[in-house]
């Protein structure tokens, strides 16, 4: 006789198989599932009186086909996605995208419904996303990893791992083999679609910052530490100050203002992080940043209309600088040889 408990196991299995594929013919299920096609259909109906839209499908086997349905019925995730749901959750609750009191009660609710074992591997997973114009945050390093990275970074434990060169053939076995790094980990961020390790290297004495998907950790973890100051206050804060170009302050090393002529409603849809004000109907004033006066005298550049510099001078000698390069470079190609 059949309990309640095989016949939810057999329906759990059942919604799982019917996930992983547009089609089932009725038979491949049953001998899947070890069980009647009379029971394949009953358990079908039971799957559609709890909200999922399963259609049959016409044709010499007949099967079963999983649709989207007008509710959202209960979800089944193995391991690998109910982690990945959590850590793209965790994630929006820091969008500044409007969707933050969602998210969180929505990752709540996840992680009620998780076994213990779950639980205790996405409570370990503690990271801070930092957000730029254009960034994309998929996950590119393994869960295991981040884990990893978390779990000492909360654990403030001394962490080793081995770390891939910037060029694989570097890695290759017949290289020296390379003494493991050991950091004290700081804080886990995301940012453009990486993941990085902002930590103290101990052999550099000096800040480091890895990325996640180059990592290999090894085990044991080292002893406990005590966490150091980190410069501007966090992790995220410190990357997004090195992505800059600054080795402290959140801020762009070089800074430089200038009159476009051009409507503000033009300059506003690119200027990024930079401060646009309206002067005239078609002239406004534009404040930006760069990691250089070269690189921030080409971004005023692309604008490609008149304009005067405001200030600093450094900005103005770049803007000479760029148009002797320039005026060099419309004398190319050289003359050809005469044969």
């Amino acid at each position: 006789m059949t309990t309640p408990a095989s016949t939810t196991a057999r329906l759990l299995r059942l919604l799982s198989l019917l996930q992983t594929r547009r089609d089932w013919p009725g038979t491949v299920l049953a001998d899947r599932l070890q069980i009647s096609h009379r029971t394949v259909r009953r358990d079908v109906d039971r799957l559609r009186d709890l909200g999922y839209s399963i259609r049959a499908t016409m044709g010499p086997d007949g099967g079963y086909r999983l649709d989207a349905g007008s509710d959202l019925p209960p979800l089944l995730f193995d391991d690998e996605q109910a982690i990945a749901v959590t850590v793209a959750l965790q994630a929006a609750t820091e969008t500044n995208a409007g969707i933050e009191e969602a998210a969180l009660r929505a990752l709540a609710t996840v992680r009620q419904v998780m076994p213990s074992r779950l639980r205790h591997r996405l409570d370990a997973i503690r990271f801070t996303t930092l957000h730029r114009p254009g960034d994309a945050a998929p996950v590119t390093a393994s869960p295991e990893v981040l884990i990893a990275l978390s779990t000492a970074v909360r654990a403030r434990e001394v962490l080793r791992f081995d770390y891939a060169s910037r060029d694989p053939s570097e890695d290759d076995a017949d290289a020296s083999p390379r003494a493991p790094r050991r950091v004290e980990p700081h804080g886990v961020v995301t940012s453009e679609g990486r993941w990085h390790l902002l930590a103290w290297d101990l052999e550099r004495d000096d800040w480091r910052i890895f990325r996640a998907d180059r990592i290999s950790p090894r085990t044991p973890t080292g002893p406990r530490f005590n966490p150091r100051e980190i410069p501007g206050g966090s992790a995220s804060a410190y990357l997004s100050a090195r992505f800059r170009g600054s080795d402290a302050a959140d801020t762009w090393p070089c800074r430089g203002t200038v009159i476009l002529d051009l409507p503000a409603s033009e300059v506003l849809p690119f200027a990024g992080d930079g401060t646009v004000e309206a002067l005239t109907p078609n002239r406004c004033s534009l404040e930006i940043g760069s990691w250089s006066w070269g690189a921030l005298a080409a971004a005023f550049g692309r604008f490609e209309v008149a304009m005067e510099v405001v200030g600093p001078p450094e900005l103005a000698t770049a803007f000479e600088v760029l148009a002797a390069r320039y005026a060099a470079t419309a004398t190319y190609p050289p003359t050809p040889l005469v044969e």
